[in-house]
């Protein structure tokens, strides 16, 4: 049972590995939109700069006015910055989930987190205050181990490794 002091707590899953290419943003965007179709009440955190989590959601990350960048800086809450995905024309046909979106703005977000305080822990706390509004709640990180990845490990609950099943990786 997910109940703890009679709350309900989402469980918080990161999809990490520093190599590109090996399916992150696939396996997180495919298991939000699975997850979301059996009835679970899912967000979606896209802490990749490129925002490809945030597009492949419907999400033009273009159009963002609040996004995780404002979230890890402190100048939002992930109520006041999280979007609906969106499926277009077929919009009524595909459950929705919550998403967190990026653009380019979090490339700076590395930068201006490392002289601030609770740096690995803002994304923890941000969560904190949604989290018994979600069943899961599903990080997309970049290939990187970089203080984005670090706080979506010190939020998470458990870590997805997806990988290809080559020599090298």
């Amino acid at each position: 049972s997910n109940i703890f002091k009679g709350k309900r707590m989402a469980k918080v899953f990161c999809v990490a590995n520093q190599k590109g290419g090996v399916g992150k943003t696939t396996t997180t965007v495919n298991l939000a939109a699975g997850l979301a179709a059996v009835g679970q009440r899912v967000l979606m955190i896209d802490l990749d700069p490129q925002g490809n989590a945030t597009m492949s959601s419907g999400v033009d990350k273009r159009e963002l006015s609040l996004s995780v960048y404002d979230v890890l800086l402190e100048s939002a809450s992930i109520a006041e910055a999280r979007v609906k995905s969106s499926w277009g024309e077929d919009y009524a046909r595909h459950p929705t989930y919550d998403v967190l979106g990026a653009n380019r703005d979090l490339a700076g977000a590395e930068v201006e987190l490392v002289n601030q305080e609770r740096r690995n822990i803002r994304l923890k706390e941000a969560l904190a205050q949604v989290d018994s509004e979600y069943d899961f709640v599903l990080i997309d990180c970049p290939p990187s181990l970089s203080m984005l990845t670090l706080n979506a490990l010190c939020a998470a609950h458990g870590v997805v490794v997806p990988m290809q099943c080559e020599y090298f990786a």
